[in-house]
């Protein structure tokens, strides 16, 4: 995906663009006073906010899917993260029987056409939210919010939060750590224009394939595509360190790791099944908590207000060999095992 200042003459864009200081928030990047959610999508980047890594030639993507950039409105400005995937209701959805003649269950009805983008709950955190991963405790918008996306056509779209993990869980009076801490997934309802430029293809990877149900292991490759740093190339590969903390987080070591802005991107295992996005910094590494996904979206079926989801496939192979990928993490960029006690960390 290009930056972001392709798309506008920045002559225009710097007269309205002025760095926001620095904020106790949980997600990414707050942006300039007075900007709107489509301002802040457009604007350049300022010192100090990584931009895009121009795509490779290898997969190329639909204007709306994994990796675009989205904009939750806070006051004077919008906050920034990644989407990881794309999510529809599951099979048997549709109000009607399975099998032809009958003979399947009856299921829930979902609308035709429903698309979700997947994204970090802590990406719609209160505007008076602390540095604290706590989803149980930490302020958090309600569902129904309008959010932008940055769409890689050059177009801004919109959607509605159709779920928060933290509002959910806050609504539900939850106390287990494990989903406090861990339980970070939001889905966004894309609107008819957005739904129409979707594609769930993972940029330069290819996938995903499905959705990863029996987590990572120690020593795995994993991959992820974020655009917004200042490296040589978004297309990350890296390493599982499993899943020490419990089923709910997996740490994951890349070089470099997930930093501001990169809340909520995608992670594939090593066949190109969608497994986690990106959440936290585990601390005292340099690691990143990344959150389950299958587990995620069964909390949601059961809680939320979307039924059984399924990851959409992408409609290009799983190659991520063809690419210009990050070093693996070794040496001092790879923690020593066994793994110190880690605490979930906001990326900041």
């Amino acid at each position: 995906m290009g930056s972001v200042a392709d798309h506008e003459p920045r002559s225009v864009m710097s007269s309205q663009f002025s760095r926001r200081p620095a904020r106790r928030r949980i997600a990414g990047i707050a942006v300039a006073a007075g900007l709107a959610v489509t301002a802040a999508l457009t604007a350049p980047a300022a010192a100090g906010v990584a931009t895009a890594a121009p795509s490779a030639p290898a997969v190329q993507a639909g204007a709306i899917g994994p990796g675009v950039q989205i904009a939750t409105p806070v006051t004077g400005g919008a906050e920034l993260c990644t989407a990881n995937f794309l999510y529809t209701p599951a099979a048997g959805q549709d109000g009607h029987r399975d099998e032809p003649g009958g003979r399947g269950a009856e299921h829930q009805a979902a609308p035709a056409g429903v698309l979700y983008l997947g994204a970090a709950a802590h990406c719609m955190a209160g505007e008076d939210a602390m540095s604290s991963v706590d989803g149980c405790r930490e302020p958090v918008m309600p569902e129904g919010i309008e959010v932008g996306i940055r769409g890689r056509d050059g177009n801004n779209y919109t959607g509605r939060v159709a779920y928060n993990s933290w509002a959910v869980m806050q609504d539900r009076g939850e106390t287990d750590p494990q989903l406090c801490l861990y339980n970070d997934l939001s889905l966004i309802r894309l609107s008819p224009a957005a739904v129409a430029v979707a594609d769930p293809t993972v940029p330069g990877f290819g996938g995903p394939t499905g959705l990863d149900t029996d987590g990572t292991e120690q020593g795995e490759k994993v991959y992820s595509f974020q655009p917004n740093q200042l490296v040589a190339t978004p297309y990350k590969q890296g390493l599982s360190l499993g899943q020490p903390e419990g089923p709910r987080t997996h740490v994951v070591s890349t070089t470099p790791p997930g930093v501001p802005g990169d809340s909520g991107s995608g992670y594939l295992d090593a066949r190109g099944r969608a497994f986690g996005l990106l959440s936290s910094l585990m601390l005292p590494t340099n690691t990143n908590g990344v959150t389950d996904i299958a587990r995620a979206l069964a909390y949601a079926q059961r809680y939320g207000e979307v039924g059984a989801l399924e990851v959409v496939p992408g409609r290009v192979p799983f190659t991520p060999g063809v690419l210009p990928l990050t070093e693996l993490p070794s040496g001092p960029s790879l923690p020593a095992l066994p793994l110190p006690d880690l605490t979930p960390a906001p990326l900041r």
